[in-house]
């Protein structure tokens, strides 16, 4: 059985004024039900989110957390040209990025979570 559990993610700091709170919903996935998979970030306090740059990372346990792309405006950068068939993501709304999966199989297991920081 592979899950892909999405780590329920909830951060808020304070930069001057403002707070930023980003939230993910726990998701898993069971191989066989599902072959593509997407999972939202809910930017919170992030001003002109649309030009934010959000970055998606992966998680797997005994290893350090790997960055597989950021995203701003409606652009995505992989860190690895190979993720490109792998993952997308998009921005939708005011406060929406979503990360989507393709072709899921067993190496794709691990906690998956968004982030912000302002430059």
């Amino acid at each position: 059985m592979l899950l892909l559990p999405l780590l329920a993610l909830a951060a808020a700091w304070s930069h001057g004024k403002a707070q930023v709170l980003l939230k993910q919903r726990e998701v898993s996935i069971t191989r066989g039900h599902k072959t593509t998979t997407s999972m939202d970030c809910i930017g919170e306090g992030i001003p002109g989110f649309q030009n934010a740059v959000i970055h998606w990372y992966r998680h797997i346990p005994n290893k350090a957390p790997e960055r597989i792309l950021y995203i701003r405006a409606s652009v995505a950068s992989f860190d690895d040209s190979s993720y490109s068939n792998k993952y997308s993501s998009s921005k939708t709304g005011t406060n929406v990025c979503t990360l989507t999966i393709n072709d899921i199989d067993s190496g794709d297991e691990g906690t998956y979570y968004c982030a912000y920081w302002h430059f």
